[in-house]
């Protein structure tokens, strides 16, 4: 049980901010964008820099707490109870290296920052469906880019990080130094240390053609069976992905689309407008488009492929990795989130892998999902009245897939983390034993525990 003593303790030994449950600013800094997960700590410390994360550690470490870490919340999927909280959103650094195509950011840098400081220099950075979302977070749970088919997923492309390990010891490592911590903090997501600064490459911009077309959902099944056929047809440098969304009537729905049933095809790709058209146009034939946003776009502008909602919503989410999206996959799922189903839930997206997100890059990683075909990814809003029928449509989703799954996840599409066993889904079982052990041997007394986190073994060794 923490005393005044304790927390003035980690007061003294940090520069940044620290509250307990009834200081004026602890439900501010403990907010997460997923505005389902309230956080409940007994201490949150907003760290000021890397400085202030190691000494946080080291002042739990020593009194035995657990410790968390969140900089944007976008991933929070449980809710931590008890222990510290350090939250990283105040490490701002932000350094682009346009000749080596590099950038260093800190642990609260979001993507739009990197992409408004790399656009301009012809630049782009693997990032995912928002801008919004953290760098780090994003990138230490594998990462699936927009233009992951062409670029594989951005842990493959981590140049260095510096992590608090729980130890309270600040290190820098790379693929020579510390090589096997640093393989799997690239897609291990937080179950070694709280990372404070990230080195990634960076690719060139050429043209961008990006956007989406909408379709009325009654067209669900012509539609999906078109994607179906068309996916073989796309080079690499295309990457799309399709969605069954049932919209809301709420501020971040355009007005035309609000409290609709529509499919949402995004679309992706590096090259002219010549070609993109080309490619387009097969789904572009399939039904009469409500709204078709494709074509030539500023990439500062990417996040109006998928149309994310920028402002925190209270949501849960689950995914699954699978084998194909053949005609049977496509019934069970239409069956279920179709036309003339009670699906709730806001979204029942498909994103194709394959091309680079298979190959994998010239370093080691813990990424899985190489060997699948496709993404499979459920949100829905978790609140009153329909936190449970959300809920349970996620889970007969899941359920219904099951035959058509590879048995595996990714971590950041994982959902709500379960037991071990359904932890382990995120990783190859060849790499969650080497995280084990790793778990073991950096955090033995496994002060990371919250979050989709995995528990240490001793090596077999």
């Amino acid at each position: 049980m923490l005393v005044n003593d304790d927390v003035h303790a980690l007061s003294a030994a940090v520069s940044g901010i620290v509250a307990v449950p009834d200081s004026p600013g602890f439900a501010e800094e403990t907010f997460a964008f997923n505005v389902a997960t309230v956080h409940r700590p007994d201490v949150v410390l907003g760290a000021a820099d890397a400085q202030d994360v190691a000494a946080g550690v080291k002042w739990a470490a020593e009194r035995q707490l657990p410790v968390s870490v969140q900089s944007t919340g976008h991933g929070a999927e449980s809710a931590v109870d008890g222990g510290l909280l350090i939250t990283t959103r105040r490490l701002q650094e932000l350094q682009i290296d346009p000749i080596e195509r590099t950038a260093r950011v800190g642990a609260g840098v979001k993507w739009r920052s990197v992409l408004e400081a790399t656009v301009p220099q012809g630049l782009i950075a693997l990032h995912g469906s928002s801008t919004d979302v953290g760098v780090v977070g994003y990138t230490v749970g594998g990462g699936l880019p927009v233009l992951g088919r062409a670029h594989g997923f951005a842990a493959e492309h981590v140049r260095s990080m510096e992590l608090v390990t729980a130890d309270g010891a600040l290190r820098r490592i790379d693929a020579e130094s510390e090589a096997e911590l640093f393989t799997l903090m690239c897609g291990g997501k937080g179950n070694f240390g709280i990372v404070t600064a990230l080195e990634f490459s960076l690719f060139p911009l050429g043209d961008f053609y990006g956007g989406g077309i909408i379709y009325p959902g009654a067209d669900a099944d012509l539609i999906l069976a078109a994607f179906r056929e068309w996916l073989p047809t796309l080079p690499d440098d295309a990457s799309p992905s399709i969605a069954l969304l049932r919209l809301p009537d709420m501020d971040f729905v355009p007005p035309p689309l609000r409290a609709q049933f529509v499919v949402h095809l995004r679309f992706a790709y590096m090259g002219s407008r010549e070609d993109g058209d080309a490619l387009l146009a097969p789904m572009r034939a399939v039904s009469t488009p409500l709204m078709d946003t494709a074509g030539p776009m500023n990439y500062l502008e990417v996040d109006q492929i998928h149309m994310d909602p920028a402002d925190p919503l209270p949501f849960a989410d689950g995914g699954a990795l699978l084998k194909d999206f053949g005609e049977e996959t496509v019934a069970d799922l239409l069956e279920l989130a179709g036309e003339g189903s009670d699906c709730p839930l806001l979204l029942v997206e498909i994103r194709p892998l394959g091309g680079a997100l298979a190959r994998g890059g010239a370093l080691a990683d813990a990424v899985s999902g190489r060997d699948a075909a496709f993404l499979l990814f459920l949100v829905g809003l978790n609140m009153p009245p329909v936190a449970e029928a959300s809920m349970a449509s996620i889970r007969s989703i899941l359920t219904a897939m099951a035959p058509h799954s590879t048995g595996f996840t990714l971590v950041n599409f994982h959902g709500m983390p379960g037991d071990e066993a359904d932890r382990a889904r995120a990783w190859s079982p060849a790499v969650y034993e080497r995280m084990r052990a790793a778990k073991a041997s950096y955090d033995p007394g496994n002060l990371l525990r919250f979050g989709h986190a995995i528990t240490g073994v001793p090596s077999a060794g």
